[in-house]
């Protein structure tokens, strides 16, 4: 499973005990769930009525690194395309799987200094979420319109030869080049007309060199044929061909602009490369917001001073159920109006919580698939 609950519990006389505690209730005697303890830094907290405060501005916040940690996770979906099935392995924060970074989050005191105001570090979260997400945006539009342009170069590569690009198929060697008098043609022919074209080539106009019709390359349903002539007989042959259902290509053998071409899809393929490194780098922030929300529920819940034992729970998928009520049967006696509360659907002030997610304890889940598809 890639679920976590993420709960707390006021100390008992040590936080270890209450870990022991918990450890005992869903581990030792029936394996209801993995557990690890969630260390938390000591937070300068402030006054009751300031942690009752800032809870709703945390929710909200709370909701915001959800949605971009998620449209990040998308996008870098969308860059793998054909290669989805290898989007988690690269779903990474700090180098390590979501799973990894969650069981073994260290506070980044560097980026979010504890002798802070959690407003203040709240604040910080936010500003860089927002960063984040006007970057994905930008580059979101970018990546469409990059691919965009490589699919249309893709198209005229992979398409008919009445349509598809020519710079692949066609070499310096076919043509005759840099004459005054002669000129070399390309004609699509249809494979079911391979031998009328050659019965007639020769005879569509006059000035047509005899002999000088190759195939150059074939698909499923054409033949691409050179072909060479006099210049002043252009316009007849191009008509006497179309009568016969032959189609001559408007093309002009240029080195530079095929070398050109050829560039131009280097060009869009190394960028549509580094859009994925980037995309890379944008996900390796993942959400520290978790202990900063969990240390002001915790307190406008418990009281002052701070004392709580955080604890991640990974649950077992069919035990679920037993595990809820083992916890709630650990911790009713904190708060035993909270079975009321949640069959009468009331609104807790402050914390910002619908009735199915309250319980005695202070509980936050956790969801490491940010996809919304099965890769």
């Amino acid at each position: 499973m890639t679920e976590f609950w993420l709960i707390s519990a006021p100390g008992e006389k040590t936080c270890q005990q209450t870990w022991d505690k918990m450890m005992a209730a869903t581990t030792r005697t029936n394996n209801l769930s993995t557990n690890h303890k969630f260390n938390i830094p000591d937070l300068k907290v402030g006054t009751l009525d300031v942690l009752v405060g800032l809870s709703d501005e945390l929710a909200k916040l709370d909701s915001f690194v959800e949605s971009v940690v998620k449209k990040v996770a998308q996008y870098m979906a969308d860059v793998l395309e054909d290669s989805r099935d290898k989007v988690q392995e690269n779903l990474l924060a700090n180098g390590v799987d979501l799973v990894t970074y969650i069981t073994r989050f260290q506070w980044d005191m560097a980026k979010y200094p504890i002798k802070q105001s959690l407003k203040n570090i709240s604040e910080i979260i936010s500003k860089q979420l927002t960063q984040i997400d006007n970057d994905l945006k930008t580059r979101a539009s970018a990546y469409n319109n990059l691919k965009g342009n490589l699919q249309n170069l893709e198209r005229k590569n992979a398409g008919s030869l009445l349509t598809r690009s020519l710079a692949d198929i066609v070499k310096k060697e076919d043509f005759v080049l840099d004459s005054e008098y002669l000129i070399t043609l390309l004609v699509v022919v249809p494979k079911t007309a391979y031998a009328d074209w050659q019965k007639t080539y020769e005879t569509l106009a006059e000035m047509v060199v005899p002999r000088s019709s190759n195939l150059l390359f074939q698909d499923n349903d054409s033949g691409l044929f050179s072909v060479t002539l006099f210049r002043k007989a252009i316009d007849d042959f191009k008509h006497k061909a179309r009568e016969n259902k032959f189609i001559v290509r408007d093309f002009q053998y240029n080195e530079e602009e095929m070398k050109a071409d050829k560039e131009e899809m280097t060009r869009l393929c190394t960028d549509k490369k580094k859009q994925f490194v980037t995309i890379k780098l944008l996900f390796k922030w993942c959400p520290a917001h978790y202990n900063l929300c969990l240390c002001v529920m915790c307190s406008s819940r418990y009281g002052l001073p701070v004392n709580f034992q955080a604890m991640l729970l990974q649950p077992n998928k069919k035990t679920m159920k037993k595990l809820r009520e083992v916890l709630n049967d650990l911790y009713k006696h904190l708060d035993s109006s909270a079975a009321a509360i949640i069959d009468s659907a009331m609104d807790i002030p402050g914390l910002n919580l619908s009735q199915q997610e309250y319980y005695p304890y202070v509980y936050y889940k956790i969801d490491c698939n940010l996809l919304e598809f099965k890769v």
